[in-house]
């Protein structure tokens, strides 16, 4: 099996999402850069947004290298609202005025025991994972609405709708994004805007990969067997900012080997 890096390094290019212009949050590493990569290899002009700038142009730079069309405006999610308005701004202005895409990945993940989490860890989850797709979405998608087309994909997790003993407030904070897809779909949808969600399972990334042993573990006994790749949730945000789902609408795509659904006697 092909690890993540070796599809990126070898993505086909196709001209699904040609002339088209996206916003990913979060696209320095691990999923929102396997994003990055698939969009530009169809077509699509990304900007690649992180609180790391020189990570932000590294991705740029390799996207660019292997022919696709990238653009870096660093942002740090959990600032201000001013701040994620002006990120709004900056890149839709880095893209000619147009914003066809957006896909709200930047999230932070403490899954610490409650007693546990810190008032600023709290503070945080918030912030990037709920208060931000929340102001972006408000900033971006009346543009769209009004143009009658758009696509905004957000990010959700397996762990959502299952109980674990740790991560409440991360996991409440997905089940709110989730639900926010829902209640946007209802909202932007009939004006031409769809939005729909991916809730990947346990997937391995650089963020993670102290813990590449649990993830081995917990994936062992899935249908999969392995844990996801970022590409594989990267192959599912593409299909829905596509034409190809042109009428899916409000929907949550798990790409998660079989977690959630499945159990191994």
């Amino acid at each position: 099996m092909q690890s993540n890096q070796e599809i990126l390094d070898s993505l086909p290019t196709d001209t699904r999402l040609a002339g088209r212009t996206a916003i990913v949050t979060g696209s320095t590493s691990g999923i929102g850069e396997a994003i990055a990569h698939v969009l530009a290899a169809s077509g699509a002009t990304v900007v690649v947004s992180g609180r790391d700038a020189t990570r932000a142009r590294r991705v740029v730079d390799a996207v660019t290298a292997r022919g696709g069309s990238a653009l870096a405006v660093p942002a740090d999610l959990a600032g201000s609202y001013d701040d994620l308005r002006a990120f709004a701004r900056d890149a839709t202005t880095a893209l000619d005025g147009r914003v066809d895409v957006l896909v709200n990945n930047a999230g932070v993940y403490p899954t610490m025991p409650t007693a546990a989490l810190t008032d600023d860890d709290l503070d945080a989850i918030l912030r990037t994972n709920i208060r931000a797709p929340h102001v972006l979405v408000g900033a971006l998608a009346p543009a769209m609405a009004e143009r009658g087309s758009g696509a905004v994909v957000n990010i959700g997790s397996w762990m959502s709708r299952v109980g674990v003993p740790f991560g409440a407030m991360y996991t409440a904070s997905k089940a709110a994004l989730e639900q926010m897809t829902r209640t946007w779909a209802a909202e932007f949808g009939p004006h031409g805007v769809r939005v729909n969600s991916v809730a990947p399972g346990a997937t391995s990334t650089p963020g993670n990969a102290e813990s590449a042993a649990v993830l081995d573990q917990l994936t062992a006994v899935t249908p999969a067997g392995r844990p996801v790749r970022p590409v594989d949730v990267a192959y599912a945000v593409r299909y829905l900012a596509s034409d190809e789902a042109a009428f899916v609408h409000g929907t949550l795509l798990d790409v998660d080997g079989g977690i959630l659904a499945t159990r191994s006697m």
